[in-house]
């Protein structure tokens, strides 16, 4: 490719506007300009120049510096002023080195002198116009390096999201098991949360900050995960060992969102929702100040929770009667401005009512035997009679107690060996179940049974079936309305006292 030829090609996109006062000159060189560029426009003076500049804006301006109402140097300034990176070729007939240095200033890009010679024009329009093209090309490219940088923002910000959803939802996926391991802790969770996100409003606490303490209610006891089922689905109370074992899940909890970014805030809030005002709290023993208003805030609402639900050693609290325990204790265990704020965000809260910590299908009940069912005659144990006892003090749940009780057990083991025992116990439950299917039966101190319901019985056939093994039994009602029995113990002495 020769050098026109080249020229014309890197030109063929480019517009011209060409100023020059005489007028067979510009006409000529607008002419062989025209073989060049897809576009040029003459004017005759700088003033009309810097005019028709500022309509349509051009890739090259050439100018004759000396022209009437406003020279090339001037119009080459204003136009700089507009568009610094405009390219400019001043057109001179003489040299004048005070012009030449204006010009320099201006920041002009190429020089052609009169009289013209083409190959000068070809040479310094080459010059300008391929550094124009580079230039052209290296903003295309930083335009597509910008749009690239973006995309791949917006990917990575996209893959960020993706990350948090999918760490989230795998959390989200850790308390569904929580809950499916204990229903009464899962419905805990978002209680807690939808406690947290009203006393926070009532604070008018910010949007991130709510939506923080929402997020942390719905994960505060995710470290529960951790817990072994012997401690976490214990119906009943927990001994010293097993307390400060179920207080391990706000550590687990922490350690399992602090070590990502995204949760360490809320983290933090769960941490702190068994700490207390008067540094009585747990884990870190932590008072007043220290501890974050959020993390005071999901205090009282983990706290209003636990005293609304029904627990199997106490009966649960109305939301009036748990909000006036916790303003008792407002400024002493709990922060008195949370505790205000508590007091009109949930005073007219409605309590679910079927929030309950018995069995209510048959994997909840198939656990719950892990704690309650007798291993050889698979009716409840001594341990369940204690809590349902405790339970029917303030709840009523049955009327009447019968009491079996065999007699000479001892010597029909050694006499038949304990195997037959085991078969002779089995069938005497067996009798209960069938004869009394809506009562609850409970096998205690080895060979005796008690059978909870709603009226008296008289254990004929069990009477019949002792009989027929030559072994002795009698039995007791009691009216449990008209006595203060409320645990094994008070059991015991009532008959011992009979």
């Amino acid at each position: 490719m020769n050098k026109l030829e080249e020229l014309k090609q890197i030109c063929k996109d480019f517009t011209v506007l060409y100023a020059e006062d005489e007028e067979k000159l510009r006409d000529k060189v607008g002419v062989y300009l025209s073989k060049f560029f897809k576009l040029v426009d003459t004017v005759k003076n700088g003033l009309d120049g810097l005019k028709t500049y500022k309509k349509n804006h051009y890739d090259i301006v050439i100018t004759d510096i000396s022209m009437p109402k406003l020279d090339g140097l001037e119009m080459s300034a204003e136009i700089k002023n507009i568009d610094k990176n405009q390219k400019i070729i001043i057109v001179s007939a003489y040299s004048d080195s005070v012009k030449f240095l204006k010009s320099i200033k201006i920041g002009i890009d190429g020089y052609i002198l009169k009289p013209f010679e083409y190959t000068q024009i070809n040479e310094v329009i080459y010059r300008v116009a391929n550094a124009l093209k580079e230039s052209k090309e290296n903003e295309i490219y930083r335009d597509r390096l910008l749009e690239l940088v973006q995309v791949k923002t917006k990917e990575a910000k996209q893959l960020e999201e993706e990350k948090y959803k999918n760490y989230k939802d795998a959390l989200y996926t850790l308390v569904d098991l929580i809950e499916q391991r204990d229903a009464y802790t899962g419905g805990h969770s978002n209680r807690v949360a939808s406690y947290c996100k009203l006393i926070a409003k009532e604070l008018k606490m910010s949007k991130k900050e709510i939506d923080d303490i929402y997020e942390a209610g719905i994960l505060h006891d995710i470290g529960k995960i951790a817990i072994p089922d012997s401690v976490l689905l214990k119906p009943g109370k927990l001994n010293d060992v097993e307390y400060s074992l179920i207080k391990k899940h706000v550590e687990i909890g922490y350690s399992v969102l602090v070590k990502s970014p995204m949760f360490k805030d809320i983290a933090k809030i769960i941490k702190e929702h068994h700490e207390r005002m008067d540094g009585s709290g747990y884990p870190d023993g932590l008072k007043g100040d220290e501890i974050s208003l959020s993390g005071m805030i999901m205090a009282v609402a983990d706290s209003f929770d636990a005293m609304t639900t029904k627990r199997i050693y106490q009966a649960k609290k109305t939301p009036l009667e748990a909000l006036a325990e916790i303003k008792s204790l407002s400024g002493i265990k709990y922060e008195s401005r949370v505790v205000d704020a508590m007091l009109v965000a949930l005073k007219d809260v409605e309590i679910e009512q079927n929030i309950d910590q018995l069995p209510t299908n048959e994997m909840e009940k198939e656990r719950f035997s892990y704690f309650y069912k007798d291993q050889l005659t698979q009716v409840y144990n001594k341990n369940y009679l204690d809590l349902i006892l405790n339970q029917n003090s303030f709840a009523n749940l049955y009327q009447i107690l019968n009491m079996l009780f065999l007699k000479n057990f001892n010597a029909y083991n050694k006499k038949y060996g304990w195997l037959e025992g085991d078969l002779f116990l089995k069938k005497v439950t067996e009798v209960l179940i069938r004869n009394y299917p809506d009562a609850l039966v409970f096998r205690i101190q080895g060979d005796d049974f008690v059978v909870l319901n709603h009226k008296y019985i008289d254990f004929k056939e069990v009477y019949e079936v002792c009989r027929e093994n030559f072994i002795g039994c009698s039995h007791i009602q009691i009216n449990l309305e008209e006595t203060d029995i409320t645990s094994i113990k008070s059991l015991e002495r009532y008959i011992k006292n009979s």
